[in-house]
């Protein structure tokens, strides 16, 4: 460990985080509310999904700085009298959850079929490229939608809102994969005629080896670089998708869904409903994109 440390340290990338303020002040709000979203039973003042913490009588209370606010609800309340602190502490738990998992997951789809398609060629490259192009001509929110729309109707009602949070991650992971694998494509193409892979090819390694081993280090840096941007993309679809009542349902309140809430008190006074979680993700998504833009130009080396 402290071999890799020293190599890192000594490395291009150190060097140019070290130097960039704005890249350093991204990081540290990205890992604060990383950290405050896996540790919110222990940070949040209450509990919003314990009903013998929630008391009705206290909802739409305003922030604790404003007439009519008390200490205890540092940012005032909803429409069901859950702390707005506690909500958005919670909430960033579950788009957080959403957008690392569909992530992930639209990644091991794109690396596998682009992994494939590039090493394989011929019909299969063919076929599989093909398919990434039909699903590039309908935006992301679209894909999600439909796959969230089909889901949804082959299941029970009843069952609708426990499989919410995987159905809204296969969704999105699903509009997401296509990216991938045309990146990953285009440089499997390009490593497969080096010499180390013919190399490899000659001593009768067989393809998954070759795949997995050497290829696929090689063709991370720039996978690398889409995973961090398409983070924050994953946060803004799963925050669409729950103000439009497609998402997370009310009872498991994401960003979104707190959102969508507060859009119906927002022009009677209650502002603090929308703009707490929408300035939560606002900030999160700006955090994300400022690391990814700065792992792009790290990881390019016409920049260096």
């Amino acid at each position: 460990m402290s071999g890799f440390w020293s190599r890192f340290s000594d490395s291009d990338m150190w060097w140019s985080f070290k130097h960039s303020p704005l890249t350093i002040a991204a990081a540290v709000v990205t890992v604060l509310m990383i950290f405050s979203a896996i540790f919110a039973p222990i940070i949040a003042p209450f509990n919003p999904f314990d009903l013998a913490q929630i008391d009705l009588l206290a909802a739409l209370k305003p922030p604790a700085w404003l007439n009519g606010g008390e200490a205890q609800y540092l940012l005032g309340t909803d429409d069901q009298g859950r702390d707005m602190l506690s909500t958005i502490l919670y909430g960033s738990r579950i788009s957080m959850l959403v957008g690392f998992a569909s992530v992930i997951l639209a990644m091991l789809i794109g690396l596998s079929v682009g992994l494939i398609a590039g090493y394989s060629g011929g019909w299969i490259d063919t076929v599989l490229m093909r398919i990434a192009d039909v699903q590039l001509s309908f935006p992301a929110i679209l894909i999600a939608l439909l796959v969230d729309g089909i889901v949804r109707g082959m299941l029970p009602g009843n069952s609708h809102e426990e499989v919410a949070v995987y159905v809204l991650i296969a969704a999105i992971a699903l509009s997401f994969w296509v990216q991938y694998a045309r990146t990953v494509r285009s440089s499997t193409m390009v490593e497969r005629t080096k010499e180390y892979v013919q190399a490899a090819q000659v001593i009768g390694l067989p393809q998954p080896i070759i795949l997995l081993r050497h290829i696929l280090p090689n063709v991370m840096g720039p996978v690398l670089v889409i995973a961090t941007i398409q983070l924050a993309l994953a946060v803004i679809i799963e925050a669409t998708l729950s103000f439009l009542g497609v998402g997370v349902p009310p009872t498991s309140p994401s960003l979104g869904t707190l959102i969508r809430i507060g859009n119906d008190y927002l022009f009677s006074g209650e502002w603090w409903i929308t703009v707490f979680p929408g300035l939560t993700l606002v900030i999160l998504v700006l955090a994300v994109n400022l690391l990814g833009d700065w792992l792009r130009d790290a990881l390019n080396p016409k920049l260096r």
